[in-house]
């Protein structure tokens, strides 16, 4: 399989010493699973981020009680500065105030495609809900990622 180390597969029912320890991760410091608290705390910091920018942009009153296209404007800020961010700095805004990051397990850049990809399935909720070992919801096993810490 690919991004585990030895070909081992992650599964459920495996033992570990910590979260992590199946991918090759430290326990803790740089390169250590990001907590949960961290990763909460940076959706928030991404989601306020992208309210205030769809409200410069568009109006508050549009923003907030718009019925029409305006009303999904917050989520498509979050989209665009979540997906631009992470292609280039290896996180979103609210990840980089946390100090916490998106990196791939084999190692490589996040890339553009692969960052659009995984912000998309974000915005999708669901697969971001489903939580399997070591921290990972469906859109960083689908994109090979994981969420670390950068301190």
């Amino acid at each position: 399989m690919l991004g585990y180390p030895h070909g081992v597969a992650e599964t459920e029912d495996r033992t570990e010493e910590w979260p992590g320890a199946g991918l090759g991760l430290p326990q803790t410091g740089r390169g250590s699973l990001a907590s949960w608290t961290a990763r909460a705390t940076a959706l928030v910091l991404d989601w306020a981020s992208s309210m205030v920018i769809a409200s410069a942009v568009f109006g508050v009153e549009h923003v907030i009680r718009g019925q029409d296209w305006r009303a999904f404007t917050i989520l498509g800020v979050f989209f665009i500065q979540t997906s631009i961010l992470t292609a280039v700095a290896g996180g979103s805004f609210g990840k980089l105030l946390t100090r916490i990051g998106i990196i791939r397990l084999d190692g490589k850049h996040i890339g553009f495609l692969r960052a659009v990809a995984r912000q998309f399935m974000v915005c999708l909720v669901i697969p971001a809900l489903v939580i399997g070992v070591h921290r990972r919801g469906l859109h960083d096993l689908t994109c090979g990622t994981v969420v670390v810490n950068r301190r």
